[in-house]
């Protein structure tokens, strides 16, 4: 997915959608450490993918945090 679309795709997402995305990236992201260990070579590429889209979503979630104490 290309980074715009997935940026508009979180902007869409409800607070609790985010949530539940981060979590779910986090488990991800545990999971492929372990792969990594055991030496495949496609984690490392995945790791990277997973890793930038939990940072966006952080972000964006940082962001709304921010404009509700405004």
């Amino acid at each position: 997915m290309k980074r715009r679309e997935e940026i508009d795709k979180l902007r869409d997402m409800s607070d609790e959608e985010l949530q539940d995305e981060a979590k779910r990236l986090k488990e991800s992201l545990f999971r492929l450490n372990f792969k990594l260990a055991l030496g495949e070579v496609d984690a490392v590429k995945t790791l990277r993918r997973e890793r930038r889209s939990l940072a966006r979503l952080q972000t964006l979630m940082r962001e709304r945090q921010q404009q509700a104490t405004q």
